[in-house]
């Protein structure tokens, strides 16, 4: 039994966390600490489905961004990701993480539309890290 979440309900939870991101952005110790939790959690994912099967990259993203290694992307949809990062992280949200299976599905829903939002500008980085010979993942 799952709940579908409207987009606009959806897009509500991430833009609830835009100035935290905002926070994050502009804090490179503290985005670090945070990408190590959120790898960490994303270990623990008992089935990571297709939505949240991008979480790698999207962290990836994050940390060249960070580094500014890779600036060539709209602030907007770094502060999405990183918003959405948060959401994902939050033990309590639409529907809390506790709950078996169940507790990522909201999760999926949050990145699936956020996918849908930044995907161009995510194939760009992926294509940027090809040409330049850089790691997709794990790039820490």
């Amino acid at each position: 039994m799952s709940k579908k979440y409207t987009e606009d309900e959806l897009l509500k939870e991430i833009k609830k966390r835009n100035k935290e991101a905002e926070k994050l952005l502009n804090d490179k110790d503290q985005m670090e600490r945070f990408l190590e939790r959120l790898e960490a959690k994303l270990q623990q994912v008992p089935v990571v489905g297709k939505q949240l099967s991008n979480l790698p990259v999207l962290i990836s993203l994050v940390r060249s961004y960070m580094k500014k290694d890779y600036q060539d992307i709209p602030l907007g949809t770094i502060i999405g990701i990183v918003s959405a990062l948060i959401y994902f992280f939050a033990p309590v949200d639409l529907i809390p993480d506790s709950i078996p299976v169940l507790g990522y599905s909201d999760d999926a829903a949050v990145f699936a539309l956020l996918w849908r939002m930044v995907e161009s500008d995510v194939n760009e980085y992926k294509e940027w890290q090809e040409k330049s010979g850089k790691r997709v993942i794990d790039e820490k």
